[in-house]
C-alpha cells in the first residue's frame, strides 16, 4: 500500500514533526508512507473573493501536480463526509481488496481547497466542524491512518 499526504505549506513546529515522524515510522510496516509539501501562496490578511479564488487556484494547481491518475484521493474538507475510525479503516480495507493500492490524502491551506482539487477527489472526508490549523491536521490525519491500519490488523491499539 502506498499512502501519501499532499499538503500546503511547510511544517515548522518541532512537536508536530516529532509526532508525525513517530506515526510515519509505525506506518512503514504497512507500506510506503510519504508527505509531500507544496508551497503556500503568499497573500495579505484581507482578501477579496477574487483574490481568495486566485490563491486557492494556484495552491490547487500545485496540489494536482503531485497526484497521479491511478491514485484514490481523499480531500479533507469541512463539508466532506464524517467517518468514524472504524469506517475509515473499512473504506481503506475495501479499496485494498479492490486493487487500489495508492491512497492520497489532501490537506489544503488556510483558505481551503480549490474547486479543481475537490473535483479530482474521489471522496471528501471531514474531521468535524472544528477549525484546526492545517499543520496540526497533518498529525491528526497521520494518526488516524495508522489507527485504520491497526483496526484492520485486529490490533488492540484502537481500544
Amino acid at each position: 500500500m502506498n499512502i501519501k499526504i499532499v499538503c500546503v505549506g511547510k511544517l515548522k513546529e518541532k512537536y508536530l514533526k516529532d509526532g508525525i515522524a513517530e506515526y510515519a515510522k509505525r506506518l512503514q510496516k504497512f507500506g510506503k508512507f510519504e508527505i509531500v509539501e507544496v508551497p503556500d501562496e503568499k497573500a495579505p490578511e484581507q482578501l477579496s473573493q477574487s483574490e481568495t479564488d486566485q490563491v486557492m487556484a494556484k495552491e490547487g494547481e500545485r496540489i494536482l501536480s503531485k497526484i497521479k491518475d491511478r491514485e484514490y484521493v481523499f480531500a479533507l474538507a469541512i463539508l466532506g463526509k464524517e467517518r468514524s475510525s472504524e469506517e475509515l479503516a473499512q473504506e481503506i480495507n475495501q479499496l485494498a481488496l479492490h486493487g487500489q493500492s495508492d491512497l492520497t490524502f489532501i490537506i489544503g491551506g488556510s483558505l481551503g481547497l480549490s474547486p479543481a482539487v475537490l473535483k479530482r477527489a474521489d471522496t471528501q472526508i471531514s474531521f468535524g466542524k472544528f477549525t484546526l490549523p492545517h499543520q496540526l491536521m497533518r498529525l491528526v490525519l497521520t494518526e488516524q491512518i495508522y489507527r485504520a491500519f491497526m483496526i484492520n490488523e485486529g490490533s488492540p491499539y484502537h481500544k
